[in-house]
């Protein structure tokens, strides 16, 4: 591929407002995510290596030139929907899975309820003990006191 073919996030135009990286503090962060973390180092090194591309350049370039899977890579990845993956095309399945979601939903709010509600009960029961527990130092502190006073 002629530099004059390349993709135009390839060129460089994408840099931060034209001026040199610093090239020292970049090496050794690289060089300390490679200790520490080094998945994470790697996609840095090959997003730099690409020109620094937005997601939708880098998912067209890899479509592009690795084929169908690696757009399906990124589709699964950015599915609405909490990664459950919509759009089956299968509109029986679609509703028996909104049905299902919604099902389950209204299963958590009535757990949530139910927690509520228990927690009330338990502090109902931490309030009573404390009640007792007071009352009974104040009848012991009553008879010490009026068994004491006999001067």
């Amino acid at each position: 591929m002629s530099d004059s073919a390349s993709p135009a996030w390839n060129t460089g135009a994408h840099r931060r407002c034209g001026k040199p990286p610093r090239r020292l503090l970049e090496i050794a962060g690289v060089v300390l995510a490679f200790i520490w973390f080094w998945p994470l180092a790697l996609a840095y090194l090959v997003w730099k290596v690409m020109g620094y591309p937005k997601f939708d350049e880098a998912k067209a370039y890899l479509q592009s030139n690795f084929g169908r899977g690696a757009g399906d890579f990124f589709a699964s990845r950015a599915a609405p929907g909490g990664g459950f993956g919509s759009g089956t095309g299968n509109a029986a399945f679609e509703d028996y899975r909104r049905a299902e979601l919604a099902r389950l939903e209204e299963e958590r709010r009535k757990l949530d309820e139910e927690a509520r509600a228990f927690r009330g009960f338990v502090e109902e029961l931490k309030r009573a003990k404390d009640r007792e527990e007071f009352d009974a130092f104040m009848a012991r502190r009553r008879n010490d006191q009026g068994g004491g006073t006999d001067i």
